[in-house]
């Protein structure tokens, strides 16, 4: 079975079209009109080994708020829905990633529980004309839709640039981890019986 899943959402501010495939190859094709974010969506699918289409116009006129908040809408429901019924997943992912200067960690739990925490302070409002603000945006909308607990920490860095960017590719190597099936779960990894 193919753990993949289509989104479409239209509102008066952004038309996103999404597919998102968990069992992937790593390819991507990506147009957000958001440079900074079109590039950290293809890292995050590379590090992932998923495979992630994504073309989004927004009201990039106004500020690209919208835009990233939506596509991480998309995203996690898309993650959701793929996920499917969860038996047999591995549910839990930790990774750290380097970059440079910089080192991230992502720990994620894919529980019905949606929670994000953020530790992480960049030394720039901007990273090139992103806005650093929307990293928790993004990473808090895709939590929610997700319905994942999502804990991301940079432990330290002196480039703003590569520490969102270790923390894009240590998200997708972390959801890889927690969507990966494990031949020795049975059913849904979870006392509860449910996820």
């Amino acid at each position: 079975m193919e753990r993949t899943s289509s989104v479409y959402r239209k509102t008066n501010e952004t038309d996103i079209k999404l597919t998102f495939t968990i069992d992937g190859e790593g390819k991507s094709d990506i147009e957000t009109g958001v440079p900074f974010m079109t590039h950290m969506l293809d890292l995050f699918t590379k590090h992932g080994q998923f495979n992630l289409t994504v073309d989004a116009k927004g009201d990039i006129e106004v500020d690209d708020h919208h835009t990233t908040e939506d596509i991480g809408i998309c995203l996690g429901q898309a993650l959701r829905e793929a996920l499917g019924d969860k038996k047999g997943i591995r549910r839990y992912g930790n990774a750290f990633v380097p970059m440079d200067e910089a080192l991230a960690q992502v720990v994620v739990d894919l529980s019905n529980r949606p929670h994000l925490e953020m530790r992480a302070e960049f030394p720039s409002q901007k990273a090139g004309n992103f806005d650093t603000e929307l990293v928790h945006e993004f990473l808090w909308k895709l939590a929610l839709e997700a319905r994942m607990n999502l804990h991301v920490i940079v432990h330290y860095g002196k480039n703003t640039h590569h520490m969102i960017e270790a923390v894009f590719k240590a998200l997708g190597r972390a959801l890889d981890e927690a969507t990966m099936i494990d031949p020795r779960i049975k059913g849904i990894p979870s006392t509860k019986g449910m996820l």
